[in-house]
């Protein structure tokens, strides 16, 4: 009998200390893009009279996105691969993380990604745009886990801003 309670204790004392390092490890989203080897671009400026971000409530919504920097350009299925093209939609996903950090502060705030609107410069006979825009998805789902899960359209355009390829809009539940 005494043995049962010892080992009844011992495994309520290691449970105790088991609990503290769950609660600190899985949702992390920064710690996730760390361990994925990737890092926030600073975000650039809007190219007209908007912002890049807007809060209402416990939602986010965020504008139109191209990849921070130098954006990839041409049409899909043209000049650019989809290969070049998913990766593209993955670097525009870490640009809209940016911009929802520089909002709210931390990416930990985050209670669910909602929506994704995927835009790709296509050419006519082009598609694929789901697999392109699955470069973002597979990022916010890496980077937020079942959070990242999102409704989503991913259409194609007869072109988009400065010729770029892709383009994504994106809304996000967070925090109160």
């Amino acid at each position: 009998m005494q043995t049962v309670r010892s080992l009844a204790l011992l495994a309520a004392l290691a449970a105790s200390f088991a609990a503290p390092a769950r609660a600190q490890a899985p949702d992390d989203p920064e710690a996730r893009l760390r361990a994925l080897g990737l890092t926030l671009p600073e975000a650039s400026a809007p190219i007209a009279n908007y912002v890049r971000a807007v809060r209402t409530g416990n939602l986010v919504f965020l504008a139109g996105h191209g990849e921070c920097g130098t954006p990839l350009t041409g049409k899909v299925g043209q000049q650019v691969s989809l290969d070049s093209a998913y990766a593209s939609a993955r670097r525009v996903g870490l640009c809209l993380l940016s911009s929802l950090k520089a909002e709210i502060g931390d990416l930990r705030k985050v209670k669910r990604v909602v929506r994704v609107f995927g835009m790709v410069n296509a050419a006519p006979d082009f598609v694929d745009h789901p697999r392109v825009i699955n470069g973002c998805s597979d990022l916010l789902v890496a980077v937020f886990g079942e959070r990242g899960r999102h409704a989503r359209a991913a259409v194609g355009m007869g072109s988009l801003p400065r010729g770029m390829s892709v383009e994504i809009e994106m809304v996000v539940e967070v925090e109160g």
